[in-house]
């Protein structure tokens, strides 16, 4: 049986993690992510048996095995360096800083996050996916 597609779970109205959807999208020539918006139902229903809060817009997360007795989590920092990992060429050469402790990655991760916003835009609600991309999408909002 076929390890289940890992699923990215994002904020959907963060301008930032709209961007970094559109990256992953482009250089996953595998096509191996998922995404689903952490204002989705599907979202909450994924998160829920982890004690993962999803109005806790401000983290970013990747889900692997979802629905096996293997199914985790990966939150932050490990979540982004994971997508930069798999979706490999030069990109995960960047996984070096992987290296470091968690919660100094997490600590840059937090601050970005903090600002997302105001650096990068929200919108008022769920963007759809682009039609070519969409069979990628479990759900947007």
């Amino acid at each position: 049986m076929a390890e289940p597609n890992p699923i990215i779970l994002y904020d959907g109205v963060c301008g930032l993690c709209n961007r970094l959807n559109q990256f992953t999208l482009r250089r996953d020539k595998r096509g191996v992510f998922r995404f689903a918006a952490l204002q989705s139902e599907f979202a909450r229903a994924l998160l829920k048996p982890h004690g993962a809060n999803p109005k806790d817009l401000d983290t970013f997360y990747v889900a692997l095995g979802k629905d096996t007795p293997q199914e985790r989590l990966l939150v932050r920092s490990r979540a982004a360096l994971y997508v930069l990992r798999t979706i490999g060429g030069a990109w995960k050469f960047l996984t070096i800083v992987g290296l470091l402790p968690t919660f100094i990655l997490d600590f840059f991760y937090r601050v970005i996050a903090r600002n997302r916003y105001s650096l990068f835009g929200r919108y008022n609600q769920c963007l759809p996916p682009d039609p070519n991309w969409k069979d990628r999408f479990i759900s947007t909002e």
